[in-house]
Protein backbone atom coordinates (compact mmCIF):
# COMPACT_ATOMS: atom_id res chain seq x y z
CA UNK A 1 0.00 0.00 0.00
CA UNK A 2 1.39 3.26 -0.75
CA UNK A 3 -0.18 6.81 0.29
CA UNK A 4 0.62 10.33 -0.91
CA UNK A 5 -0.95 13.61 0.51
CA UNK A 6 -1.71 15.97 -2.82
CA UNK A 7 1.06 17.88 -4.20
CA UNK A 8 2.04 21.29 -2.60
CA UNK A 9 0.67 20.01 0.96
CA UNK A 10 3.22 20.71 3.70
CA UNK A 11 2.23 17.32 5.09
CA UNK A 12 3.01 15.39 1.98
CA UNK A 13 5.10 12.26 2.23
CA UNK A 14 4.43 8.90 0.78
CA UNK A 15 4.36 6.03 3.02
CA UNK A 16 4.54 2.57 2.14
CA UNK A 17 2.80 -0.44 4.20
CA UNK A 18 4.30 -4.37 3.79
CA UNK A 19 2.87 -7.17 5.19
CA UNK A 20 4.85 -10.54 6.00
CA UNK A 21 4.10 -13.66 7.66
CA UNK A 22 6.45 -15.32 10.43
CA UNK A 23 6.09 -18.64 11.41
CA UNK A 24 7.68 -20.02 15.02
CA UNK A 25 7.62 -23.35 15.57
CA UNK A 26 7.83 -22.91 19.24
CA UNK A 27 6.74 -20.75 22.22
CA UNK A 28 8.75 -17.31 22.47
CA UNK A 29 8.85 -14.10 23.53
CA UNK A 30 9.95 -10.81 22.40
CA UNK A 31 11.17 -7.59 24.18
CA UNK A 32 8.66 -5.34 24.78
CA UNK A 33 5.85 -7.70 25.50
CA UNK A 34 5.14 -9.12 29.09
CA UNK A 35 4.47 -12.71 27.87
CA UNK A 36 5.09 -15.68 25.93
CA UNK A 37 3.28 -16.01 22.76
CA UNK A 38 2.36 -19.29 21.33
CA UNK A 39 3.91 -20.87 18.15
CA UNK A 40 2.20 -20.13 15.40
CA UNK A 41 2.09 -17.79 12.07
CA UNK A 42 2.05 -13.94 13.06
CA UNK A 43 1.88 -11.53 10.43
CA UNK A 44 4.18 -8.57 10.43
CA UNK A 45 3.73 -4.93 9.57
CA UNK A 46 6.14 -2.43 8.73
CA UNK A 47 5.60 0.91 7.66
CA UNK A 48 8.25 2.97 5.68
CA UNK A 49 8.17 6.99 4.43
CA UNK A 50 9.67 7.46 1.51
CA UNK A 51 12.71 10.33 1.75
CA UNK A 52 12.10 13.34 -0.39
CA UNK A 53 14.97 15.32 -2.43
CA UNK A 54 17.43 12.30 -3.60
CA UNK A 55 17.95 11.13 -7.21
CA UNK A 56 16.61 7.68 -5.97
CA UNK A 57 13.85 6.25 -3.90
CA UNK A 58 15.15 5.58 -0.42
CA UNK A 59 12.37 4.26 2.53
CA UNK A 60 13.30 4.95 6.01
CA UNK A 61 11.24 2.34 8.74
CA UNK A 62 8.57 4.37 10.62
CA UNK A 63 7.21 1.76 12.44
CA UNK A 64 7.18 -2.39 12.64
CA UNK A 65 3.86 -4.37 14.30
CA UNK A 66 3.30 -8.04 14.62
CA UNK A 67 -0.38 -8.86 14.96
CA UNK A 68 -0.77 -11.12 18.15
CA UNK A 69 -3.33 -13.32 19.73
CA UNK A 70 -5.20 -11.32 22.96
CA UNK A 71 -7.16 -12.79 24.97
CA UNK A 72 -11.12 -13.40 24.42
CA UNK A 73 -10.10 -14.72 20.65
CA UNK A 74 -9.13 -10.69 19.96
CA UNK A 75 -5.87 -9.97 18.14
CA UNK A 76 -3.69 -7.38 19.48
CA UNK A 77 -0.97 -4.91 17.33
CA UNK A 78 2.15 -4.68 19.31
CA UNK A 79 4.87 -2.17 18.34
CA UNK A 80 8.36 -4.30 18.10
CA UNK A 81 12.01 -3.68 17.06
CA UNK A 82 12.69 -5.44 14.19
CA UNK A 83 16.46 -6.82 15.51
CA UNK A 84 14.26 -7.91 18.28
CA UNK A 85 12.23 -9.75 16.11
CA UNK A 86 14.93 -10.98 13.93
CA UNK A 87 16.49 -12.49 16.89
CA UNK A 88 13.96 -14.34 17.97
CA UNK A 89 13.50 -15.85 14.75
CA UNK A 90 16.76 -16.80 14.95
CA UNK A 91 16.76 -18.62 17.66
CA UNK A 92 13.47 -20.01 17.08
CA UNK A 93 14.54 -21.36 13.78
CA UNK A 94 18.30 -22.62 15.67
CA UNK A 95 15.59 -24.91 17.76
CA UNK A 96 14.17 -26.24 15.36
CA UNK A 97 17.71 -27.46 13.90
CA UNK A 98 18.60 -28.26 17.54
CA UNK A 99 21.64 -26.03 17.52
CA UNK A 100 22.18 -23.52 20.76
CA UNK A 101 21.85 -19.90 20.14
CA UNK A 102 22.01 -17.48 22.86
CA UNK A 103 19.35 -15.16 24.36
CA UNK A 104 21.25 -12.07 24.28
CA UNK A 105 24.30 -11.12 22.14
CA UNK A 106 27.41 -8.87 23.92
Amino acid sequence: MLVALQEGDPNRMSIRTTHKIVKFSNPFSIEGVGRILPAGNYEVVTDEELIEGLSFPVYRRVETMMLAPAQCSQIEMLTIDPRNLAAVVERDTSAVKGVSVPAKLP
